[in-house]
């Protein structure tokens, strides 16, 4: 499994006994297409040790492999590459092994130390939109990334409950809402809020206009139109406890949480815990005062707590208003605390928050550390950029932002429209086709935005993320349905260990060695908290299977070895697509 160590050591033995010379690293690369060969070893960076002529050096150490390693078939040498094509055995013996392997890639012993994946984090006073997909579909799949490499996981959120913006929609309910609930609306409780914040918004902008008619200046209007004012008032009764308030709060605040569930469980994310700004919106300020006198803060003449990370190349950063009241960063730090008092195994979190937060979260961390958290040292800000859609594409009902469960449902349409075009669920019935519209509609959502890189703005077409062709969740899904097909057909697939003498076909090789990258490319996404790293792997697999598809008879081979191995082949193929669209939160239909 470990051959590529395995040459290493044979290549800076080799160079020990031909030339004398302690060969600190190996450079390898995938032989091209054009050259016989599995394994590259790149001479040209060994010239700074070895001095001569790189075709003779690769040469010299191409017959020392062949002779000391078993797997090394043959050699050549093209200029500065030294080309090794591995035994049909070394192949044989990996795919014996990992065969029958459940979950084959993913690590099966975890870790003691948890890391914590806080994702979603939306504000109680409207529906999740566009924004908040992309973050979900990270946050999850980094999540399961994560724990498919060993770690310990735990999915968290913090919900932002509380503040002037929930009293908004609480005020405008209150004004124009007539009792109006979920129930009698038949509408879904955040949509229901959602529409009352638009109502404060629209009342709001009317009195400023009003004010501004009577002579008083755009910027006084802005800050004292009555209905602002009495949100205000509202937000300082419900900080005071107001019973009146706070039941109203509850109860509106219940509508939207059950309406992000419906959202969340139609998306496919989950959570383990969740945290509210109502509880830990007075954190932290103890720890500002433990910080104080430790000297990591200091106090202004106005009575503001400050920290000066100015030698750390940032500037000074407020910790404590004048007034004593916390600020976001007060919060953030004893939520984070808090945290790891909750669940002591915590030694790292990964905090999935837009590029627009990237110097909030470098000042928190350095906060943390200064303030001598050992596990500050492992905090990651999962930091991504913004989607946008296609001009007049999908507007939601507020009309600025594209709303989550208006995209859903539209990627379902989209992929029901262009299915029925391909014509390619002829005799299915009416609920397998609403299922497979499901499966198909959410694959090419969230492989559209997990095959980009994070830090990458995506611009989302819908119609393009549905095609059948190309680098799409849709053409993964009919991979993987095609090879559920050819297991239905092939009869008496047994399960014994296949023979090492068997002679692969090329395509045979090329696949198992898109196989065998599989654990290593989940641990590269792991360290990277790259879902692309997984998704882009799929897609190499899926395009090296359609190649071996279209070369290689499976099922009409005359060799019974030789087709139980295709279908033994072809069915491990399958296995691993599914292991990986898991890591993405994808699911993979049986038929399409």
């Amino acid at each position: 499994m470990s051959l590529q160590n395995d040459l290493t050591q044979k290549v800076i033995e080799a160079v020990k006994q031909l030339y004398q010379v302690d060969l600190p690293t190996v450079e390898f690369q995938p032989t091209r297409k054009d050259f016989e060969g599995d394994i590259t070893v790149v001479v040209f960076p060994m010239l700074r040790f070895v001095k001569g002529n790189p075709v003779q050096i690769g040469t010299q150490i191409g017959d020392y492999l062949q002779e000391h390693v078993d797997e090394v078939a043959k050699c050549n040498v093209v200029q500065g590459f030294l080309n090794i094509v591995i035994e049909d055995a070394y192949y044989l013996n990996f795919f014996n092994a990992i065969k029958d392997e459940l979950d084959f890639g993913y690590v099966k012993t975890v870790s003691t130390d948890a890391v914590m994946v806080e994702y979603s984090s939306p504000n109680t006073n409207k529906p999740l939109h566009l924004g908040h997909i992309r973050n979900n579909l990270l946050g999850y799949s980094v999540a399961e990334i994560l724990k498919a490499s060993g770690k310990k996981v735990y999915k968290t959120q913090i919900i932002n409950d509380r503040g002037i913006h929930i009293c908004k929609s609480m005020l405008a309910w209150q004004k124009f809402g007539e009792g109006e609930t979920p129930a009698t609306s038949g509408m879904k409780g955040d949509h229901l809020v959602g529409k009352y914040y638009v109502a404060f918004d629209k009342a709001y902008k009317e009195q400023i206009a009003e004010m501004m008619d009577q002579g008083v200046a755009k910027e006084k209007a802005e800050k004292e139109a009555p209905i602002l004012l009495e949100a205000q008032e509202m937000l300082r009764k419900w900080e005071a406890g107001d019973e009146a308030v706070v039941s109203l709060w509850k109860m509106m605040n219940g509508w939207v949480y059950e309406g992000f569930d419906t959202t969340y469980k139609n998306l496919g994310v989950d959570f383990d815990t969740l945290y509210y700004e109502s509880d830990t919106y007075l954190l932290g300020r103890d720890v500002v005062k433990d910080g104080l006198e430790k000297g990591v803060f200091f106090k202004k003449e106005d009575g503001s707590v400050w920290i000066d990370l100015t030698e750390d190349g940032l500037d000074e950063k407020i910790v404590l208003r004048s007034d004593g009241t916390a600020v976001y960063m007060t919060q953030d730090i004893g939520t984070a605390i808090q945290r790891v008092t909750d669940f002591p195994d915590i030694n790292g979190m990964v905090y999935t928050v837009g590029n627009e937060q990237d110097y909030h979260f470098k000042v928190l961390f350095l906060i943390l550390k200064k303030l001598g958290y050992s596990w500050a040292e492992q905090l990651y800000h999962l930091s991504y950029g913004m989607v946008d859609l296609p001009s007049g594409k999908m507007k939601s009902r507020e009309g600025t932002v594209v709303d989550a469960d208006d995209l859903i449902k539209s990627m379902e349409d989209t992929a029901a429209e262009i299915s029925q075009e391909l014509g390619k669920l002829d005799g299915y019935s009416e609920a397998e086709k609403k299922e497979l519209y499901r499966i198909i509609g959410l694959g090419a959502l969230k492989y559209y935005i997990l095959k980009v890189d994070p830090k990458k703005r995506i611009l989302f077409n819908p119609e393009e993320s549905v095609d059948f062709q190309g680098n799409t969740g849709p053409f993964i899904q009919y991979t993987y349905a095609r090879i559920q097909s050819i297991l239905r057909k092939a009869d008496n697939v047994g399960s014994s260990a296949f023979e090492t003498t068997l002679e692969l076909h090329e395509k045979e090789k090329e696949l198992l060695k898109q196989i065998q990258l599989f654990p290593e490319t989940v641990q590269l996404a792991a360290e990277n908290y790259s879902p692309a790293l997984i998704a882009n792997y799929t897609y190499d697999l899926v395009k090296e299977f359609n190649s071996f598809y279209q070369q290689v008879s499976i099922l009409g081979e005359p060799d019974e070895q030789k087709k139980q191995f295709r279908v033994h082949l072809s069915k491990k193929v399958g296995e691993v697509i599914q292991s990986a669209f898991r890591l993405l939160g994808i699911q993979v239909p049986e038929r399409m």
